[in-house]
């Protein structure tokens, strides 16, 4: 049974995966807007894109997140209009090695040490029928890509194999980070920028605390990618506490967007309060259904919506979409078994969870990539 896990290809992890919206790398930040704008998926993959089939390749990423941390520079407040007719290309980080393409019949263990080697998406072409031994240039070879939260999914359907570190207790094995990206509640939610901008990269998120390190909530780049890019706005005026309020899931309430556009007025922050004030008019990043489904983790709740995400258009109605989340922190114990925390992640659409005390003091952080790493041991032993 090991063995048969084992010898598993890429191809096995594709079947029913969708091919990857793609743009072009040359294209402006405005046209990325609304593709993310119209998609089910939080990320739209950019491409250096080329006559020739074999030479086009996936150079990147991006997603809500980083156009909203792009319009918090203070060059780009003063006029957003002009900075999203900007090339999109100056949104991708500056870290190689973050999208890798890989063949179908790469193994999930080769797959493995890439993700722990710093990949966060796998490139793979899918494999589909040619009639005629033709392809047009207008349809491309489609591609999909897998993630962590792909590869941890796989490995659940077999989490029997991985018994007995499975029910080992995540500070037995000793892969809880105490290094987390904090902020205090009441400082401004500027402050954070630098770290929401690291945390999208890390594909974890930053804790909002107090003075004492309990754990309040979050600022979670999954929650901002659900927002629209107006939420800099917020960003730039508000304090942690009230942004959290500001992108939980039911849109921003009404007071909030009086304070924001107050704010911008007394900042002389006219071209965002113009771009602002336009896309609230037009129904900005608002309404959801109150009709939510609640899931609880520990001594926090999240709350969870198939229907589609504030601020988006188009929104399919299928529980396929990500899903739309509140503020309140993913937790667990140090004393939760790796399975656990496991299957809490994969059922809130996370890449982490955060481990705390009974009196919700914040002890650290535990990542997909942290129970890879101590899944990719136990292949050792069954090899």
């Amino acid at each position: 049974m090991a063995v048969s896990l084992l010898s598993h290809e890429l191809s096995d992890l594709c079947l029913g995966k969708p091919a990857l919206r793609s743009l072009s790398i040359t294209s402006t930040i405005a046209e990325a807007l609304e593709v993310l704008k119209t998609s089910d998926d939080n990320f739209v993959s950019i491409w250096n894109c080329n006559d020739d089939e074999c030479c086009s390749r996936c150079v990147g990423k991006v997603c809500i997140v980083d156009v909203i941390c792009y319009l918090c520079k203070d060059e780009n407040l003063v006029s957003p209009s002009i900075a999203l007719k900007q090339p999109v290309s100056v949104l991708l980080p500056k870290i190689p090695g973050l999208i890798i393409h890989v063949e179908p019949s790469c193994s999930l263990l080769e797959a493995i040490d890439l993700i722990l080697e710093g990949a966060q998406n796998l490139v793979v072409p899918i494999k589909t029928k040619v009639f005629n031994n033709k392809r047009s240039k207008e349809q491309r070879k489609p591609f999909c890509w897998l993630t962590q939260e792909d590869i941890i999914r796989f490995l659940l359907s077999s989490i029997g194999l991985f018994s007995p570190i499975s029910s080992f207790s995540i500070d037995t094995l000793n892969i809880i980070s105490p290094n987390t990206l904090t902020i205090e509640y009441h400082s401004p939610a500027s402050a954070a920028i630098g770290a929401i901008s690291r945390a999208l990269v890390e594909q974890t998120s930053v804790a909002v605390v107090d003075s004492e390190r309990t754990l309040i909530g979050e600022i979670s780049p999954f929650t901002l990618a659900c927002c629209d890019e107006t939420v800099a706005a917020a960003l730039k005026t508000l304090s942690s506490m009230d942004l959290m309020a500001y992108i939980d899931c039911g849109g921003p309430p009404e007071e909030l967007v009086k304070v924001v556009s107050a704010k911008l007025k007394e900042k002389n922050m006219n071209g965002m309060l113009q771009h602002f004030t336009i896309s609230m008019s037009c129904g900005g990043f608002s309404s959801s259904s109150s009709s939510d489904e609640e899931y609880s983790s520990s001594s926090m709740a999240v709350q969870v919506s198939p229907f589609p995400r504030p601020g988006r258009i188009s929104r399919s109605m299928s529980y396929s979409a990500r899903m739309v989340r509140r503020s309140e922190a993913i937790v667990c114990h140090p004393k939760s078994s790796l399975v656990a925390v496991m299957i809490q992640a994969i059922a809130h659409r996370v890449n982490y969870v955060w481990v705390i005390e009974e009196d919700c003091s914040l002890v650290g952080i535990v990542t997909f990539s942290d129970m890879l790493k101590v899944v990719r041991e136990s292949f050792e032993t069954m090899a």
